[in-house]
């Protein structure tokens, strides 16, 4: 039987939300089988619990952000991208603020947490989210056109496009595409830092976003350069991190899809309204286990193995 996963002890950490600039801690808890990912945010009286769940995604500008019962947690989707990566199914984590620390701006802190927690299997079999038919949402027309799309694939396997028309990111790879089966996340993709562009900075914080921003969790950029000291850590980094926060959308579904997720110039918006979509067609996907491990998709077997966590 393919298992759940969960973490063995607790971990903490603090950091700064890139949008509010306001101090959060962090704790990852273990969670029972079945319960998911869940928020909690602590420093409200009494504590509200905000479960990874795509229909309750409100604000998506810059970030996924859930909001219920009044309580919101913003910037969700890097924390979640690591927790899929590393195939955790049940997962509390508390927070003292509204937004997720942004660390270093890529899911590479969150990788590090998760491992030095210890991953563990949980006598309960993991669920997926089988597409069982193509789901496309688009916006926009000519140039601006925006599309993301789920096919059937027994696997998990993204591809995205880029396109900015800026010399820094033009110059650099704008096609990336990442298949569970082949390729390590924390390898290939946790590592990837979020970005931004000098001249919206002040545009953004008037919208009360970026304000906790610096060279030290994003690549930023002028209107012709990298201004990052050290440069890029991937030769096409800013696609691999439109993967990386895609990953993330993905998994506020609430189980790991099996699926091909191909994207172009799609953003957190789009992406759940992809998963919007997907659950309105109740004839488009089913939920399945594996009680035979041999028949699960290999890069899930994979997953599961101690070692490949560490890759």
């Amino acid at each position: 039987m393919l298992k759940q996963r969960t973490v063995k002890q607790l971990v903490k950490t603090t950091g700064v939300g890139l949008h509010s600039g306001t101090r959060v801690d962090l704790t990852l808890r273990p969670a029972a089988p079945d319960t998911g990912i869940v928020f909690r945010r602590v420093d409200l009286n009494p504590p509200v619990e905000l479960p990874a769940n795509a229909v309750d995604v409100g604000d998506t500008r810059m970030a996924s952000t859930l909001d219920k019962s009044g309580a919101k947690v913003s910037t969700v989707e890097h924390l979640m991208s690591a927790c899929a990566g590393l195939g955790i199914d049940n997962l509390y984590i508390d927070l003292t603020a509204e937004e997720i620390p942004i660390m270093d701006g890529s899911a590479s802190t969150f990788v590090f947490l998760l491992q030095q927690a210890g991953v563990e299997e949980q006598n309960a079999p993991k669920k997926f989210i089988r597409v069982k038919k193509p789901v496309e949402v688009r916006e926009g027309k000519g140039a601006q056109e925006k599309w993301a799309r789920l096919e059937p694939y027994n696997g998990f396997r993204l591809k995205f496009f880029i396109e900015f028309n800026h010399p820094a990111v033009d110059s650099t790879g704008q096609i990336a595409e990442i298949d569970f089966a082949e390729d390590s996340y924390v390898r290939e993709i946790a590592r990837a830092r979020t970005f931004g562009f000098m001249q919206d900075v002040e545009t953004l914080r008037g919208m009360g976003l970026a304000r906790g921003g610096s060279l030290e969790n994003a690549i930023v950029m002028d209107e012709y350069r990298i201004l990052n000291p050290d440069g890029l850590r991937y030769e096409n980094e800013f696609v691999r991190h439109k993967i990386l926060d895609a990953i993330g959308d993905l998994y506020l579904v609430g189980m790991p899809l099996l699926a091909s997720y191909t994207a172009h110039k799609s953003g957190h918006g789009l992406n759940n309204q992809l998963l919007r979509a997907l659950l309105a067609q109740p004839d488009a996907y089913e939920i399945v286990t594996f009680e035979n491990e041999a028949k699960a998709p290999h890069g899930y077997i994979r997953a599961a193995a101690p070692e490949w966590a560490l890759t």
